[in-house]
């Protein structure tokens, strides 16, 4: 069985709703399952120590998440054209796996979510990308024959499924729910080739 990390940070639950529509699409392939995941918030002011369980929701992330996974769909909404504090505290604290090479060779994707329609989604996305090559993850993005790609109104790009919540609409439109989908279903069946025909570090 191929399992992917579906790891994302959200604040007010679009992030979330991405994840889930994302893991759907993992769950659509053959021999793939899904392992949802977040990351707990950070103090602006000082270190502070969260439960280890939240209250609701996904269970924390761990550096076992992963150091196990065959794949991983990584989403955070747009801060400032970034990716979120919370999201961006957990992966600096990924050195151990960058100095393994626990990550290297297995395929990676991002997602992001704003209520500004352009509020920096693709620079999210993009520097969002950065430290997963540092890792030396594949990156795999939305192909422009993907027609919800080319249709979309609202959220969707090459580089991986944005959502705009913005516009007095709180749904996810058609063509960001399918593009969504596909991007699950693309790192699956990455996954699944990788692990048939292994390539520098990642899993057989």
């Amino acid at each position: 069985m191929i399992d992917i990390l579906v790891l994302y940070y959200s604040r007010h639950g679009s992030t979330r709703d991405m994840a889930q529509l994302i893991a759907r699409g993992i769950e659509e392939v053959e021999g793939a399952s899904a392992r949802i995941r977040t990351v707990p918030e950070v103090s602006t002011v000082c270190e502070a120590t969260a439960s280890e369980i939240p209250d609701s929701g996904a269970p924390y992330a761990t550096l076992d998440d992963l150091r196990e996974c065959h794949g991983l769909a990584l989403g955070s909404p747009t801060h400032f054209g970034n990716m979120a504090g919370p999201m961006k505290h957990f992966i600096d604290t990924t050195s151990s796996l960058w100095f393994s090479g626990a990550l290297s060779g297995k395929p990676a994707g991002v997602f992001t979510a704003t209520s500004s329609l352009h509020g920096g989604q693709e620079a999210t996305l993009l520097s969002m990308m950065i430290p997963l090559l540092h890792h030396g993850m594949i990156l795999v993005g939305i192909p422009s024959r993907e027609k919800a790609l080319s249709h979309t109104k609202t959220g969707g790009t090459p580089y991986g499924p944005s959502r705009y919540t913005g516009g007095g609409s709180t749904k996810i439109s058609e063509e960001e729910h399918q593009i969504c989908r596909v991007l699950g279903a693309r790192i699956a069946h990455t996954a699944k080739a990788f692990a048939a025909h292994p390539i520098d570090g990642s899993r057989g």
